[in-house]
């Protein structure tokens, strides 16, 4: 056959973004912005760099915990993922795919907190990389991948749901059918496009009621371990029948314990008699042409990257990129992704002003911004930050291990007694912020700028900066301030934070021991624990 010639790359915008602006943007679509992605979001625009994102392929898990994977110990299983995420976070090309899969796996929740899945650090791995797979594919596979996978059957337990039984009482399972409903697809109220409570009478509409829970519930039973065969004991999982790759093949439907009475939910009624297949492929196809997901999922993707309390229009913009990508498609990852980011309010450089724009910057992305502003490398190659956890003694967040399905943080959450409460703002990250963090992560973070994170070998720790730069030029405040402000507060550090910054700097003697070090060390950390830094504008 002929070949194709490809398609010309678009021109680019006439105005090209700054510094400032492009690490504005990277801030909010990556790890943290690089000064070698700062200058390739310059040179191409933000569109462009986008769609070179879409188009590199996924950096997976699996590969790496299973080569590490001990199923005898199970408790250590979950240090491979967490190495493995910070690799990801920091070194991989796929940048947006790693910031939009982290949004994902604050939505669709399997925590390790649980510690079955923390002992399967496998299943866990292939259920992360199926955020990452699906991150630019559409909601509704996302949804049924999610639905079907092992760990988040074991996670919201309905592997091994079993149909009801009117002899003994027993019932189906309904705790994923209620989360799947509340938290992964259309929320608890009736909304307008815009992400604002539909009124009737002037009172909120409930989206489902418990009749719908239980009707829904029926859906997910007769769901197990994937195996060669559908006997009881492959549903049960026993030891005879514990299959290789159960732990990350999606599950599979057992008729035998998989209800056959009608199912009624949110309007729906799917006959008796229908198989568990083409029962959960009504079920995704209601929940997902429900009108609240669009501007449900939307407004949550726009919180975990850009701002904490989008204004309807921006959410209803949103919505309609998801409900129709321009090609009539509904739910496509890649629309969303691209209108929460080019939206002309996520771009307005006024913003930056307005006290009700911007989010507080989660603890983990502040280590990441870190790594990657300053070049960190890992010296075993393996990129060992485990355990944060601790809001005393690190960063009060763990990958993959939120203490619950609601996260880290609720989306509506609030500071009680707040003017942020007051104004009828939210902020979700504040629920993970205390006295004992806001200490325990300056105290970390004073820690890690100097002597590195991870696990130590022989007293030196795993992933360090050089600060080879920033050594060069540290006999002059200012240039060094201008180095950090750049990746760390895009080039919009305020006069007063730098004034002091520029007074602790000059206050430490070039000529003392590490005097060059320890000014570096000062202004890197007096930026990290500066509000300019703490709240992503």
């Amino acid at each position: 056959g002929s070949a194709t010639l490809p398609s010309p790359s678009p021109p680019p915008p006439a105005v090209m973004p700054t510094a400032s602006e492009a690490a504005r943007f990277l801030t909010q679509s990556t790890f943290g912005p690089t000064e070698e992605s700062i200058e390739r979001v310059r040179s191409v625009g933000y569109s462009a760099w986008i769609d070179e994102q879409f188009a590199l392929a996924a950096s997976p898990h699996l590969a790496y915990v299973r080569a590490n994977y001990d199923p005898a110990l199970s408790g250590t299983n979950f240090n491979w993922l967490q190495d493995s995420f910070w690799q990801q976070a920091i070194a991989a090309p796929d940048q947006l795919r790693q910031r939009v899969k982290f949004a994902l796996s604050q939505i669709l929740v399997v925590s390790a907190e649980n510690g079955t899945i923390a002992g399967m650090a496998d299943g866990h791995a292939s259920y992360v990389d199926l955020l990452g797979e699906h991150a630019f594919g559409n909601y509704r596979q996302l949804l049924e991948a999610v639905a079907t996978h092992p760990a988040m059957g074991i996670y919201l337990t309905h592997l091994r749901n079993r149909k009801g039984d009117p002899v003994t009482g027993r019932v189906p399972d309904e705790n994923y059918a209620r989360e799947v409903m509340q938290l992964f697809s259309i929320g608890l109220l009736e909304l307008n496009q815009d992400g604002t409570p539909r009124l009737v009478n002037g009172a909120p509409v409930e989206t489902y009621t418990n009749a719908d829970t239980s009707g829904i519930a029926r859906v997910f039973t007769g769901w197990s371990w994937a195996a060669p065969t559908t006997s009881d004991q492959a549903f049960n999982g026993t030891a005879s029948a514990n299959y290789p790759d159960r732990n990350v093949r999606p599950m599979q439907a057992y008729p035998q314990f998989h209800e056959t009475g009608t199912k009624t939910f949110l309007g729906v009624t799917i006959p008796a008699n229908t198989s568990a297949q083409a029962s959960m492929k009504i079920a995704m196809d209601t929940l997902f042409n429900h009108p609240n997901l669009c501007p449900f999922i939307g407004r949550q993707l726009i919180q975990r990257l850009v701002t904490s309390n989008p204004g309807p229009a921006y959410v209803s913009r949103v919505a309609a990129a998801c409900a129709n990508n321009g090609s009539g498609v509904r739910g496509d990852m890649k629309a969303i992704v691209r209108a929460v980011l080019l939206d002309a309010d996520a771009r307005d450089a006024g913003k930056l002003t307005d006290p009700q724009w911007g989010k507080v910057r989660e603890p983990v992305l502040r280590l990441s911004n870190w790594a990657r502003c300053f070049g960190a490398t890992s010296a075993s190659g393996n990129w060992t930050i485990r355990g944060l956890d601790s809001p005393s003694t690190s960063l009060g967040q763990q990958p993959f291990r939120a203490p619950s399905v609601f996260n880290y943080y609720r989306p509506g959450y609030a500071p009680p007694n707040t003017a942020i409460a007051t104004a009828g703002l939210v902020a979700p990250e504040f629920q993970i912020v205390g006295e004992t963090s806001v200490v325990g992560y300056v105290n970390f973070m004073q820690g890690v700028i100097s002597t590195g994170a991870g696990v130590a070998v022989n007293g030196v720790r795993d992933v360090r900066a050089s600060y080879t730069a920033e050594q060069a030029i540290a006999d002059n405040a200012d240039a060094l301030i201008d180095r950090v402000d750049r990746c760390l507060t895009n080039g919009s550090m305020p006069a007063v934070t730098r004034q002091e910054i520029r007074n602790a700097v000059n206050a430490i003697s070039l000529t003392a021991t590490n005097g060059r070090a320890n000014r570096v060390y000062t202004a890197i950390l007096l930026t990290m624990a500066s509000p300019d830094y703490l709240v992503q504008k």
